[in-house]
């Protein structure tokens, strides 16, 4: 998973620049065996690393509560919601090739979708 990722990313950097936080990087992580060997695939000089805003924690929680309001399952697990909001609250593109799954929790967000 964590390879396929950072490829498809760096294959979409030139449409601006690539951030990642640290929900996302622990969600890549599980494609490599060390740590240096994920930080070389996804080298601070490409990919701004950045923590999450207290805002987008707001923002995730209730559209997390919105998601179980509407009576659906727990399928997506929270970080998708910290990944969604923090990309809603600072204006960002979310890179994706999962757009339904945020769309409605996130209409207002644009998606860049990676080459497959």
């Amino acid at each position: 998973m964590g390879r396929a990722v950072t490829r498809g990313a760096r294959q979409c950097g030139d449409e601006g620049r690539l951030v990642i936080n640290p929900i996302i990087y622990a969600e890549i992580s599980t494609g490599f065996d060390k740590i240096e060997d994920l930080d070389d695939a996804v080298p601070a000089g490409d990919f701004q690393r950045e923590p999450l805003p207290y805002a987008a924690g707001f923002l995730a929680g209730k559209a997390f509560l919105a998601h179980r309001q509407r009576g659906r399952q727990r399928l997506s697990p929270l970080p998708d919601f910290y990944i969604g909001a923090h990309a809603a609250v600072l204006g960002y593109r979310l890179l994706t090739r999962d757009v339904a799954r945020y769309r409605t929790s996130f209409p207002s967000l644009q998606f860049l979708i990676p080459p497959s």
